[in-house]
Parts: C-alpha cells; structure tokens; sequence
C-alpha cells in the first residue's frame, strides 16, 4: 500500500524531536570529546562573534528566554571560559568571552565540523541544503509566534 505523501503522517511535533534527537547524538558524541555540551559550544560561538554583548540581545539572537540563557551560562561563567561584567549602566551586564574560552571554542569546532561533515556524508550535502532551506522557511514562517512565559521567568 503506498503511502499519500502529500498528506502530513503523525504529529509534526514528535517527528521533529525524534529528528532532533538523532542528528544531537552525533553532534553530542563530538562535542563531547572537547569537554563540552552543544548548546555550550553554541554559546561560546554566539559570544565570540557577538560579543561583549548583553544578556538579554544574546537570548534574542539564539532564540531562548532569558532564564535558558541564564542556566546554561552558568557552567562556562565557573569554568572561566565567560565573563558575565558590567554594562553601560549599573543595571545592565555584558557577557564577553575569556581567551581560554576562546580555545575552548576553537577546540570544540574541529569536533563540530567533524560532525558536520559526518552528517553531510550519510545524507548528500544535496539533502542538507535542501533541509537548511525548509528549516529556514518554517522558521520564517513561526517567527512572530507568542515565546510562552516560562515559571522561572522571573527568577
């Protein structure tokens, strides 16, 4: 029996966690050869070509809230590989990156691109492209979409 593809099967929400689980096992087996997580090399890239920069710009730039963005700093503020400083104001904070930050970050993105390459082997730099192009339209298309207040929001 074949299949009507031009219909959706399944929850489109499971399909793309299932998704993103599988493509994260890669990239998390790499990253973790430099002593890192993904969203910590992440981070560490997003300071280094953003920053110094505020808290609160670099949450909007990488698409979490503030508590996110707080949580997961913390562990690259204790190893030094960021500095969370003051701002233009007293009330305002600058995040920058340490130079041991900075080799952490270089470290990390040779298991990065080791990753990378691995996964535009086993599915055609073709089918990556295509897959960039329709991840970029679908969040074109989300943009403006409501970001939930989480309970820790505030904290």
């Amino acid at each position: 029996m074949e299949r009507d593809t031009a219909q959706p099967q399944g929850c489109t929400n499971f399909k793309l966690r299932q998704l993103l689980r599988s493509v994260s096992r890669l990239y998390d087996a790499e990253m973790a050869q430099a002593g890192l997580k993904t969203t910590q090399f992440s981070l560490l890239s997003h300071v280094l070509s953003l920053g110094p920069i505020a808290p609160s710009a670099l949450a909007e730039r990488m698409g979490m809230d503030a508590s996110t963005l707080t949580r997961n700093l913390r562990p690259l503020v204790d190893k030094g590989w960021v500095l969370q400083g003051p701002g233009a104001d007293a009330r305002s904070r600058l995040i920058t990156i340490t130079p041991t930050g900075t080799a952490k970050q270089a470290e990390a993105r040779q298991h990065w691109k080791r990753a990378q390459l691995a996964l535009n082997a086993r599915l055609g730099t073709a089918q990556v492209a295509q897959l960039h192009q329709l991840m970029d339209d679908v969040q074109h298309s989300l943009q403006d979409l409501p970001v939930p207040i989480t309970e820790d929001a505030g904290a």
